[in-house]
């Protein structure tokens, strides 16, 4: 008897309060249950009336005398159902006065109100006692005439108006007002994001805040809204909303996607993570179109990031973050967006924005007035994204006012809002992958980090990844890349099923989806001894190996160790103490990957090799790559010194054989030409004849 348990055991806890299963129901009278279905208004009331006639009985039965008083509160029934949901779309006007389940997100909530459902009136004339029902949700009702002649006051007519609420006398429930959004993936290409306005009363009440994701059980209604109420012509015209009979919240981190899993869909997921290969099978499956020997580690770094590392919350409360957060900074035509294209499709939840039109209030949240003149809290891309992935493109391009306002969300991975007398805390446990361009558009190699990265250090902090992509000129790499673009241009044509079966070592997109989801519920690993022994060691080398690095460049900062400047220059990227929890954190995403709730030495070395070959690499002094040589600034200094003893002041010489006398003389052709190019930039050397010529001006 699983109700009347429930009665009696919410009877005992002073919550009145049941919650039914629709499948239950279609189990015991499917006729009853077709019924509700169309015509829910009308069946509600009388399921509350039996749930307290059931808790009678059954408090009966027990010989309890509680049900002897006579003003036994109402039970309010709650519906919870698995059946397949209605698209906010697909709403329309059949579905008005009939039970429809609509899954969405919560965008903002009013504050709580009491809503009368008993109102009392007193005749001002007569002192006769009147008391009216007051059911519907949204509406009021129309106080009527005095029909008591005057009482004992014979051929009095008391006329219309004379009723006064008696406000102490009338029965009220909480009741509050919410927004329903659709979910931004399922938007299509183009168009608005639909909302329709939910109301919730009684034990529903404050359930949900801004942001998470819910499926609603409701009774489609319709509303005569204030502004167009003024309208005579617009009185045939209501607004549709949803009278909330059930909220079933979704599973943290599972997102739009199912979090239920089959036996079956277990086994093969189980079977998925036992594969030896399986790191490197999910890299190749994460944007196959895009090719190139630069994109495998950045494919292996966005595995990492979909997986996520494990979330902790401390003794004191303090909550470690377990989202990784990637940057890629670098030449256009680097297929950077595509990235974020794919990631936006494939992660749990997934949110994409760009940073010249994302404002601080759009990216994180905003406090809107209503018609009544009341403050609410919408959320913004960050807090809709809650639980998933949100991709920036174009980071760069967003005003710095507005990219401060995400430091907060990317390390305490919460939002504090303090306006208009709302002073509340979102959630937004999400990752941030961005991507953005260096300050001249393309990388010049000829340019510290810093100078070409234009970024506070405060929020490259925050990175856990930062990959500098660079568009080599190299005729193998070009001819690589070439033959993947024909390929993927011929192979456009081709139908979606054909090009399902050709790639036999990628996992399917729906599947792939799949198996984040199932990792992301399922494992939570950490770090054993032999791992953080280590990983612990490693850092305090990186550190060293910096430190040495910075006292031996000249003119270079050890900003990131002290506060001191040399030479009024600073390091772009830092290594601090976040980047030892990155490691940390990619080393327990890698092994999520195998279901494993161990991250071992091997998982370490990979994330350190990750972390190496993207963030530490992104932070040397010079990385200047010139081809596939590197050119040290030293080599440059020294053939910039040949150049100027060369050449006098108002000397002009071809460049062809300025090169081969260095060349004689035992310079490298490559720092020759990154000399030259150095002093034209500086404005001390200045060409001619289409660069053939050079002359000194300075």
């Amino acid at each position: 008897y699983i109700y009347r348990d429930m009665l009696t055991r919410n009877w005992n806890r002073r919550q009145f309060i049941v919650e039914v299963n629709l499948g239950h129901l279609h189990e015991y009278d499917e006729v009853l249950m077709g019924y509700l279905q169309s015509n829910p208004n009308d069946v509600f009331p009388y399921f509350e009336l039996a749930a307290k006639d059931a808790l009678k009985l059954s408090l009966t039965m027990e010989g309890e005398d509680l049900v002897n008083q006579p003003n036994l509160p109402d039970f309010q029934i709650i519906i919870q159902s698995a059946e397949n949901t209605q698209s906010l779309r697909n709403l329309t006007a059949d579905h008005v006065n009939q039970l429809i389940k609509v899954p969405g997100i919560i965008i903002s909530c009013s504050k709580t109100r009491s809503k009368a459902t008993s109102i009392t009136v007193k005749c001002s004339k007569c002192q006769s006692v009147k008391t009216l029902s007051c059911k519907s949700s949204m509406g009021g009702i129309n106080i009527p005439k005095c029909d008591n002649n005057g009482g004992t006051i014979m051929n009095v007519d008391c006329g219309v108006g004379s009723f006064v609420i008696m406000a102490d006398q009338c029965e009220y429930i909480d009741q509050q007002t919410l927004k329903l959004q659709e979910s931004p993936e399922v938007v299509p290409t183009g168009e608005m994001p639909r909302n329709i306005m939910l109301t919730v009363d009684r034990y529903l009440v404050d359930k949900v805040t801004p942001g998470t994701r819910v499926s609603v059980m409701g009774i489609s209604s319709l509303f005569n809204s204030g502004a167009k109420q003024k309208l005579q012509a617009s009185s045939a015209i209501r607004t549709p909303f949803l009278k909330v009979v059930g909220i079933q919240v979704e599973i943290e981190g599972g997102g739009r996607t199912n979090t239920q899993f089959t036996p079956d869909e277990e086994e093969e997921m189980l079977q998925l993570a036992r594969d030896p290969n399986i790191y490197e099978k999910l890299a190749r499956s994460i944007a196959p179109q895009i090719s190139g020997e630069y994109t495998v580690d950045i494919k292996k770094a966005l595995a990492c990031l979909l997986m996520g590392g494990s979330r902790k919350v401390l003794a004191d409360g303090v909550r470690l973050r377990g989202d990784i957060n990637i940057l890629l900074m670098g030449d256009p035509s680097t297929a950077k967006s595509q990235f974020l294209k794919f990631i936006e499709k494939v992660a749990p939840i997934g949110v994409y924005t760009s940073g010249k039109g994302s404002s601080a209030a759009g990216l994180t949240a905003s406090v809107i007035k209503d018609s009544k003149g009341e403050f609410f809290l919408e959320g913004g891309a960050m807090v809709l994204a809650d639980g998933g992935v949100i991709c920036i493109d174009e980071f760069d391009k967003m005003r710095e006012t507005d990219r401060v306002a995400i430091h907060e969300a990317m390390e305490q991975q919460t939002i504090s809002i303090a306006k208009a007398g709302i002073t509340t805390v979102l959630n937004c446990r999400t990752s941030v992958l961005a991507a953005a361009n260096p300050v001249f558009g393309r990388y010049d190699d000829l340019k510290d980090v810093n100078e070409n990265i234009n970024l506070m250090t405060t929020i490259l902090s925050r990175f856990d990844c930062i990959f500098i992509v660079r568009d080599v000129r190299d005729v193998n790499r070009d001819l690589e890349i070439a033959r993947n673009v024909m390929n993927v241009h011929m192979g456009a044509s081709v139908p979606k099923e054909d090009r399902s079966k050709t790639s036999p070592h990628e996992i399917p997109v729906e599947k792939l989806k799949r198996f984040i989801n199932f990792c992301r519920a399922r494992c939570t690993p950490r770090l054993n001894k032999e791992a953080a022994a280590t990983l612990s060691s490693h850092y305090v080398h990186i550190r060293n190996q910096v430190r040495i690095t910075l006292a031996e460049t000249p003119g270079s900062s050890m900003r990131y160790f002290h506060t001191t400047f040399i030479d009024n220059t600073r390091r772009a990227i830092p290594i601090t103490i976040r980047q030892l929890e990155a490691i940390v954190r990619l080393s327990e995403s890698l092994a999520k990957m195998r279901l494993s709730n161990e991250a071992t030495v091997t998982d370490v070395n990979e994330a350190l090799r990750l972390f190496n070959i993207s963030t530490l690499s992104a932070s040397q002094v010079r990385p200047h790559q010139v081809g596939l040589g590197v050119v040290s600034s030293e080599a440059t200094k020294n053939a910039e010194e040949f150049l100027l003893r060369r050449m006098g002041l108002q000397v002009s010489i071809g460049v062809k054989k300025i090169i081969d006398e260095a060349c004689a003389q035992g310079y490298k052709k490559v720092n020759i030409s990154s000399g030259i190019a150095k002093l034209i930039q500086s404005g001390v050397i200045k060409e001619y004849k289409g660069g053939k010529i050079i002359k000194r001006i300075k």
